[in-house]
């Protein structure tokens, strides 16, 4: 048979292979009949496949679609086409030779492993694009698998020498094929996100991602007795034009650093004696940063210590300092400017518009090459200092507060984990009151006003309300330190099906704002405390169990069936809740104060819980799913859409497509894992 020619409409066919042609379009549009699958003993038998046909469809294959064009033409004269009856063992494990590489063009193939016990594993299904016999050509051996037609299905099939010729030829068919889901695959998948549709045309690049620390500083750090006085050291400042001198003892130790901030601020604005020592201004300890960080790293630093210098460190030894303008002079427009704007703002009401801006920084970093880790932190920290600010500007406007509190981060934010589509979850907590009527009245007080008009301004500022109104608007959430203990100790001791919903919104909280020592405190006793109930674990892990790989079972994506998301996939609830219900259960087993998905994580990694190549797999998949969900939300964003989580696998490119089943896969592989980890009791 030659797919698509149009001499085949008219000639016989048996009854037991019949074939369904559009005489138009020269496609098979339908089969029908069953057969026994002969043993192919020639290659002459194999026929034919319509070279332009099979041109065009590898043109949306990978690895092909990267061949030359030329390369491209001519590897399509040489592919064959064969149909298999639904049933068909094609390739028996450890018994057949592997002679062809088979392509999937239409059908469905299943493909099985049996173990050394007998028992047969389900590895894999494959739709169209799927393909299969590459390993054993590779590896020069027989089947790795069993491959049977889950379905009737048609294959281009390529001689094993012309594949090998390939492999040689090409290194990246080599590595293609044996590392589906490796690293490099991911950053195929990664670049082509990015490249597909840039987010942000002609703004000049960031390099926030590869220029390093020590790439940027480009003198020795100066520095100056601390016994001189600030009138020397100003001096000294403007002769050599820097912004900042690190101060020393006697012995040549340093000892802080001195700005020329510093000298406006504790000098200039506060009628300071210039004879003034420098050791009694300057600021310590000097915050350092490795040589080999990254530059994006450096201003992380410095927007969460609220610094603008950082002393960079190489062996032990400091070699220079970085200061924000050094990053901006090299790399353009940075985030850092947005921080300023932020700290700068003296009224709540000008905060209201900074966090739109936040998606543009995010735009611009991750046209860059930055992954959903980075961008989720940068978010994250911005965020964090609208927040802060609206709760310091409120504080001066209502006064200071009557006891010490700490505001408290839930959910997302807990988790540092703030996409484009985040709504408040937040708490206020207290030191516990003496037990004097008048005092807690006023705190009650105080406490209620405050939280109302926090919640408030944040709505103002873009942050939805939280539609469960876990919010510190709400009384329930609002509440002295032994309060907030007595609700973790409950939920943990009597977990009914509410505490798991509060679950996987207050055991992630982390303090954000004010007396961080009171939120540090409860995250303790819950580290602590969590590990001794093995029933509250246990329900937490059977709800874990209970959402599936988003996978039909032929592989294609499981998307919403009907309503507004009609079509599309729920990434959020059916792709990233699994993962991190999973490293907030296994954090809660084993005393784990973290509260970041990846953080957990690594953490478990290291501490032996999770085997390295676990480990690897599961931060891969959770990641991948992450950037393909900031890169759907940014484009709305950017298109003037509100964020959502609902993907179209249509707007995603082959590579995207195959490498997030591949992360959805891992949700079986997460839920295996926590059925041997945690005794669930049906």
């Amino acid at each position: 048979m030659r797919f698509g020619n149009p001499a085949l409409c008219d000639s016989d066919m048996s009854i037991e292979r019949s074939l369904a042609f559009n005489c138009d379009e020269c496609h098979v549009v339908n089969m029908r009949g069953s057969m026994t699958r002969k043993t192919m003993a020639k290659k002459e038998e194999i026929p034919a496949a319509d070279p332009g046909v099979v041109r065009e469809f590898l043109g949306h294959t990978r690895p092909f679609k990267d061949l030359d064009p030329s390369v491209l033409t001519e590897l399509s004269e040489r592919f064959t086409q064969d149909f298999y009856p639904r049933g068909t063992v094609i390739l028996k494990q450890a018994e057949s030779e592997v002679t062809h590489f088979h392509l999937v063009s239409r059908g469905g193939i299943r493909v099985q492993h049996r173990e050394p016990d007998g028992s047969v594993k389900l590895i894999d299904f494959l739709g169209e694009r799927g393909y299969f016999g590459a390993l054993g050509i590779i590896k020069q051996s027989k089947a790795n698998h069993t491959v049977e037609a889950a379905e009737d299905t048609f294959c281009y099939l390529l001689d094993r020498e012309e594949f090998l010729r390939l492999v040689h030829t090409y290194p990246m068919f080599a590595k293609y094929f044996l590392d589906r889901f490796s690293g490099d695959m991911l950053g195929v998948a990664y670049a082509e996100m990015r490249d597909r549709k840039p987010f942000v045309s002609g703004q000049r690049g960031l390099y926030l991602f590869a220029a390093k620390v020590g790439d940027i500083v480009q003198r020795p750090p100066e520095m100056m007795i601390g016994s001189a006085t600030v009138q020397d050291a100003a001096r000294k400042m403007t002769e050599l034009s820097v912004g900042s001198l690190l101060v020393v003892d006697e012995a040549g130790t340093v000892i802080g650093i001195l700005t020329d901030n510093d000298l406006r601020t504790k000098v200039v604005s506060q009628g300071l004696d210039y004879a003034t020592r420098i050791d009694s201004i300057a600021s310590s300890p000097v915050k350092t940063i490795p040589e080999s960080a990254l530059a994006f790293d450096a201003l992380l630093q410095m927007m969460n210590n609220q610094v603008h210098h950082l002393a960079v460190e190489r062996d032990g030894q400091l070699t220079g300092v970085i200061t924000a303008h050094d990053i901006m002079v090299q790399q353009g427009t940075s985030p850092i400017s947005l921080f300023r704007e932020i700290v700068a703002q003296r009224h709540i009401e000008g905060l209201y518009p900074l966090a739109n801006k936040i998606p543009l920084v995010a735009a611009t970093l991750m046209q860059e090459g930055g992954k959903a880790t980075d961008i989720t932190r940068m978010i994250a920290v911005l965020n964090d200092h609208i927040v802060a600010r609206v709760l310091s500007l409120l504080e001066d406007e209502l006064g200071p507060a009557p006891h010490q509190w700490c505001w408290l981060m839930l959910g997302s934010e807990g988790r540092r984990e703030q996409t484009f589509s985040t709504d408040q979850d937040n708490a206020l907590l207290y030191d516990n009151l003496p037990d004097e009527w008048d005092r807690i009245k006023t705190a009650k007080l105080y406490f209620r006003r405050f939280g109302n008009e926090a919640v408030k301004h944040l709505a103002s500022c873009g942050y939805a309300l939280c539609k469960g109104k876990m919010m510190a608007s709400t009384p329930n959430w609002r509440k002295p330190y032994k309060v907030w203990q007595g609700y973790f100790d409950r939920w943990m001791a009597s977990p009914e099906p509410q505490a798991v919903v509060h679950a996987s919104i207050f055991f992630d909280f982390r303090p954000g704002y004010g007396a961080y020592w009171i939120g540090d405190r409860l995250r303790d006793h819950v580290a602590t405390a969590a590990p001794r109930h093995g029933i509250f674990l246990m329900h937490l892990a059977k709800d874990c169990l209970k959402g599936k790989a988003p996978l039909t079972f032929f592989r294609d994506f499981l998307v919403e069936k009907d309503g507004q998301h009609k079509n599309r996939l729920d990434l959020k609830t059916r792709g990233l809740v699994p993962f991190v219900d999973f490293g907030r259960v296994m954090a809660l087993k084993y005393g784990i104060r973290e509260t970041n998905t990846l953080a957990r994580f690594k953490a478990l990694a290291d501490q032996g819980y999770l085997s390295s190549s676990f480990h690897a797999e599961i931060r891969d998949a959770y990641e991948f799913q992450m950037q393909v969900r900031l890169v759907h939300q940014l484009r709305r964003l950017l298109a003037g859409l509100p964020a959502d989580n609902y993907i179209d696998p249509v707007d995603l490119s082959d590579t995207e497509r195959q490498t997030l089943k591949e992360a959805f896969g891992v949700i079986n592989s997460i839920q295996t894992f926590l059925r041997d980890e945690i005794r669930i009791v049906e």
